[in-house]
């Protein structure tokens, strides 16, 4: 049984992550960090040995949270980590929903709610009528192999019927990484708002390319005067750490929110899917102007890795 633990963390208290996970190492020491605010938690064993349900384990989990960290959290049970995601979506604070029945849990589920499947594989889906796990389940395996692939097919068929063998990894690397810029007063200025993603763009980007490594998709959170927020998230198309794309991508899903005259507190930029930059293709280009502005982005790193981080900076940043 695996435990999907995630805990209502601000972007500003992700530092607090390491110390939660730490907790529920007490329970068990198959524990891995999914930032900014999930853990995956294989219990099997702890289960055994405190002659407890999910359910109840996952109380114990949730009360010391709150006793030694003042975090609540919510929490889904399920046999592999992708039920648990589900279940733990749609959990409310205070109640464990434990997946029993993995089949009937999936049946009505859209199929964009299955691991591994974006808006393009989605749309190939509902294009033939499989807009639903349960559909594309009862779907031959051939089908679904000549709609997406041999092997794509074959992972979707699995998901589908509850299947997912994707294990916990304790102390994997980090999959995402995130940055936030909060405003000195109740930001309306549209310009204002592009300003500070134009910054942790940049910001994320240098770090990326400084470690080696790509994103596959960005999320942006907005946190509002009376401290809610909003996240969407998109992917790339292709994995990147090249600012410019970093930067067009998070424009446009910050003009997705349709904000207007809404009044911002702060905004956190993150970039999701992290991997090895040796092991992600590109697509070359005939631009001459976007490799012309990848060589000048590489020479602007070594200047901000002798100089400093502000050595280079966008003019519209710079002023």
């Amino acid at each position: 049984m695996i435990l999907c633990v995630r805990f209502r963390l601000e972007p500003a208290d992700e530092a607090v992550l390491p110390r939660l996970v730490d907790l529920l190492g007490e329970f068990t020491p198959v524990v891995e960090a999914a930032p900014p605010c999930e853990a995956l938690a294989d219990v099997r064993g702890a289960l055994r040995y405190f002659g407890r349900g999910p359910a109840e384990l996952a109380s114990v989990v949730r009360v010391r949270a709150l006793a030694l960290y003042g975090v609540d959290c919510v929490i889904g049970a399920g046999p592999n980590p992708m039920l648990a995601r589900l279940a733990a979506r749609e959990a409310r604070p205070g109640v464990t929903l434990v997946v029993e029945d993995p089949a009937a849990f999936l049946r009505d589920r859209p199929v964009v709610a299955l691991d591994g499947v974006g808006r393009a594989t989605a749309r190939t889906l509902c294009g033939y009528g499989l807009d639903s796990a349960g559909r594309v389940a009862d779907a031959p395996l051939a089908v679904l192999q000549r709609l997406v692939g041999a092997k794509a097919g074959r992972e979707l068929w699995e998901r589908a019927r509850g299947i997912d063998r994707t294990p916990v990894v304790p102390n994997a690397a980090s999959r995402s990484i995130a940055a936030e810029r909060a405003f000195p007063h109740d930001e309306t200025d549209r310009t204002e708002q592009r300003r500070a993603l134009l910054s942790l763009a940049g910001e994320l980007g240098v770090r990326l390319r400084t470690e080696a490594q790509v994103c596959r998709g960005l999320a942006v959170t907005v946190r509002y005067a009376d401290r809610s927020t909003t996240t969407r998230s998109r992917a790339l198309p292709e994995p990147t750490a090249h600012s410019a794309a970093l930067t067009a991508l998070a424009y446009a899903v910050h003009d997705s929110f349709g904000l207007q005259r809404a009044r911002v507190r702060g905004i956190a930029l993150r970039a999701e899917g992290l991997r090895d930059a040796e092991g992600a293709a590109h697509q070359l280009s005939l631009d001459p102007v976007d490799e012309k502005i990848r060589r000048i982005e590489a020479v602007a790193d070594r200047a901000r890795a002798k100089f400093g981080p502000r050595a280079i900076l966008p003019g519209s940043l710079a002023a």
